[in-house]
């Protein structure tokens, strides 16, 4: 019996909406926006958290870095001063290699020789847009990269000053387009490097093209590339994880030997774990995800009083059609419950279209900004739960008002 009746109900309701297509179909729509704005922009949020996360899981969970850390600011009473680390030198970061010897963990130099080099082959060239690197033979397990082709440096090229390289992926689109890239020699700054591997794409992020640049042996980038003022890093992975605070612990005591720094003075260098790092970007857009909410929230509000005014102007309209329903014996709690299921039945279209429509937006934007897009599905279940929570409130007060008319004085309406 319930079941038939809500059967009855439904068709009635779908019948109501049909004949009001153009107004059903702007409140559809009004509700639409609302949720559009929270899927779309739950949508490109999720797509980030998805790049960051990509990004940032080959270093591994068990790695962290000595760097130097510039410009922080410390408050003194009421003023504040400026702290600028000193860079860490080429000797500061050798003796810390060779003082560093906790377990089951490696560590490995490197620096950044020039981020706008041009590199040749043959007759070609590339735009001086190539990042060079100076590495040592354990830099790319300790930062998460593989090579697609080729091979990793090995002690014997670093120790002996090998004139060997291993590029990006993006030379294998430009200047190595076509061609088998091993073993080939290309030019950098009159040097000549034998290309022994090539790296996994890894794409670009926040504008840094990562797959743009090169690596060679560390003392042949001391040599080639001589500016001033050279700021190395040194980065340790742990074999063992739950080691890794303590190995931290003695890495900042061996890093404050190696710059002689007295037991209270401050470090004046940085060390930076990357699940942290993770974990800091990832809060950031934690932000954007509150926002999101608070616009969809705020649209969404707007969509369920039009909603509910499009819903007091059909009873309204219904008055006499109220009146005779009630005259032949429909109960209250029937005529509120068919204006309920027309309401919520407008609020889920409204839902739907918005959800494909945020997906849709979002997925254009993850696209035009290289994110890895991903279903949202916590927000596809929270536009789901919201239209529906839009359709009970807005619905509620009509179905009350259309249930308490008078049948006689709904008759006489005109």
């Amino acid at each position: 019996m319930m079941l038939n009746l809500f059967k009855e109900n439904v068709r009635i309701a779908v019948g109501s909406i049909r004949t009001q297509i153009l107004r059903t179909t702007l409140t559809v729509l009004i509700i639409a926006i609302g949720i559009t704005a929270l899927v779309g922009v739950l949508t490109v949020v999720s797509a980030l958290e998805n790049t960051i996360s990509s990004d940032f899981a080959s270093m591994g969970s068990n790695t962290f870095n000595i760097k130097q850390y510039e410009n922080i600011i410390r408050r003194q009473g009421r003023e504040e001063r400026e702290i600028i680390n000193p860079i860490v030198s080429y000797p500061e970061a050798v003796a810390f290699k060779n003082k560093y010897n906790y377990p089951f963990s490696e560590t490995s130099l490197s620096f950044t020789a020039t981020s706008n080099a041009e590199v040749k082959y043959e007759a070609n060239k590339t735009d001086p847009e190539i990042t060079v690197l100076g590495v040592d033979e354990y830099f790319m397990n300790n930062s998460g990269l593989e090579t697609s082709l080729g091979r990793n440096f090995t002690g014997f090229d670093i120790e002996n000053n090998n004139y060997v390289c291993i590029v990006g992926s993006d030379f294998e689109k430009g200047l190595l387009k076509d061609i088998n890239p091993i073993d080939k020699t290309i030019s950098i700054r009159g040097a000549r490097f034998k290309v022994i591997g090539m790296l996994k794409e890894k794409g670009s992020t926040f504008g840094n093209k990562q797959d743009l640049r090169v690596l060679i042996p560390i003392q042949l980038a001391r040599s080639l590339f001589t500016a001033p003022n050279i700021n190395y890093t040194m980065s340790v992975m742990v074999t063992k994880k739950e080691l890794l605070d303590q190995a931290i612990d003695n890495a900042t005591i061996t890093m404050r030997n190696v710059r002689k720094l007295s037991p209270v003075k401050d470090n004046n260098f940085g060390v930076v774990r990357s699940d942290d790092l993770i974990n800091r970007i990832l809060g950031i857009t934690q932000y954007l995800g509150l926002a999101s909410w608070l616009i969809g929230i705020i649209t969404v509000l707007g969509s369920s009083i039009a909603l509910m005014n499009i819903m007091i102007v059909s009873v309204t309209e219904r008055t006499r059609e109220i009146g005779v329903r009630k005259a032949l014996g429909a109960k209250k709690s029937t005529v509120a419950i068919q204006f309920f299921i027309e309401t919520l039945l407008i609020g889920q279209l409204g839902g739907m279209v918005g959800i494909v429509l945020g997906i849709l937006i979002g997925y254009g934007i993850a696209t035009a900004f290289s994110f890895d897009f991903v279903i949202p599905w916590v927000a596809i279940f929270a536009a789901f739960i919201t239209s529906f929570i839009v359709a009970i409130v807005s619905g509620l007060y009509p179905a009350i008002k259309a249930a308490v008319l008078d049948p006689i004085e709904a008759l006489r309406y005109e």
